[in-house]
């Protein structure tokens, strides 16, 4: 029974790669900063149907701190590196964010390499493919990278160069270690518990009837299942070695088709969700008051769209619908209490 080691296993992408692993027949140690979350982690296992026992362990280990890596890898023949900082409200400074991306990802990769481990897959995301460009049509692919140039704000410009680190350190360092790249658009699909991840919000904000209306934002949709299935796939896939793979289940939304979905499929459960679209320059006067709206303000009106076509030739992924996902949340969040009453 091989190891695999998953780091940030209290995080939504995280837990659901533990589970899929556990239910493939993986031993499992996973990485947290706090030890104390491994209650945490075990409750929302249990949620997703899977009581690990001594199949599952946990280890300290911190993205901005050598300690605890060597040990968290030992053993492994891979590694799903997941955990990433992703910060509530904006950082007062964006080192604050890229510096622990892209030195945590070089120590994940450092260690795997030193203990011998087979394959690295790291979560990177569609914000280190499709941010910084002029509108264009074509559907962005793995061959995009965000441009650093334009106007980029701290998360992306975290992930792309986290992820560009990775491909150096695999050019000159790297020995025998092999990389893979999964890059999610937005993670939706069923939570476990409260700790989930930002894209969930949306959907949890649209249900309580905590927007006035829907911004002129478009998102790529994927079920955070379909991800952890990704994930496994291109660690075991001998195609995936040197690979990056873009997760999105189909056509990108605009915020007030994600609003039409939760309206049309929950029917009464519903009723708070507004299908009202607000124009920008709304969402602009909004933005002079609450700082958190005015991160959205780079990606206002910018239709775009990605494609899935090589996950699905080469690695034979066939994710859900990006309907299916929403609902999926939507329902989820209801199950748990999670919405206002």
């Amino acid at each position: 029974m091989n190891t695999v080691l998953v780091t940030g296993g209290s995080g939504f992408i995280g837990c659901y790669c533990i589970l899929q692993l556990l239910e493939a027949g993986y031993r499992v140690k996973t990485s947290v900063r706090d030890l104390k979350r491994e209650a945490d982690v075990r409750s929302m296992l249990k949620t997703g149907g899977v009581e690990p026992g001594d199949q599952l362990s946990f280890r300290a280990a911190d993205l901005a701190k050598d300690a605890g890596w060597p040990e968290a890898v030992s053993g492994c023949e891979y590694v799903l590196h997941v955990a990433s900082p992703l910060p509530a409200s904006t950082p007062k400074h964006e080192d604050e964010l890229i510096v622990p991306a892209r030195e945590g990802t070089l120590r994940v990769l450092r260690a795997a390499r030193d203990a011998g481990v087979k394959r690295v897959v790291l979560t990177s995301s569609f914000a280190a493919i499709g941010y910084g460009h002029a509108p264009q049509k074509t559907p962005f692919n793995e061959t995009n990278w965000t441009n650093l140039n334009g106007h980029v704000v701290a998360y992306p410009k975290s992930k792309t160069l986290a992820e560009r680190a990775a491909w150096d350190f695999m050019a000159k360092e790297a020995g025998n270690l092999e990389l893979s790249v999964v890059n999610p658009v937005g993670v939706f699909g069923p939570v476990l518990g409260s700790d989930y991840s930002s894209s969930i919000i949306i959907v949890q904000r649209l249900m309580d009837g905590a927007v006035p209306g829907c911004p002129r934002l478009y998102f790529g949709v994927v079920d955070v299942r379909d991800v952890a299935d990704l994930h496994l796939r291109a660690m075991t896939d001998p195609a995936a070695s040197g690979e990056r793979f873009l997760a999105v289940a189909g056509e990108f939304m605009s915020m007030r088709e994600i609003a039409k979905v939760l309206k049309t499929r929950l029917g009464s459960a519903a009723k708070r969700v507004t299908t009202l679209e607000l124009p920008n320059w709304a969402v602009r006067l909004a933005a002079l008051r609450d700082p958190t709206i005015r991160l959205i303000l780079p990606e206002l009106g910018k239709v775009k769209n990605g494609t899935n076509e090589k996950a699905r030739r080469i690695l034979g992924w066939t994710p859900r619908s990006s309907e299916e996902a929403i609902v999926a949340t939507a329902e989820s969040l209801i199950r748990l209490g999670l919405l206002k009453r």
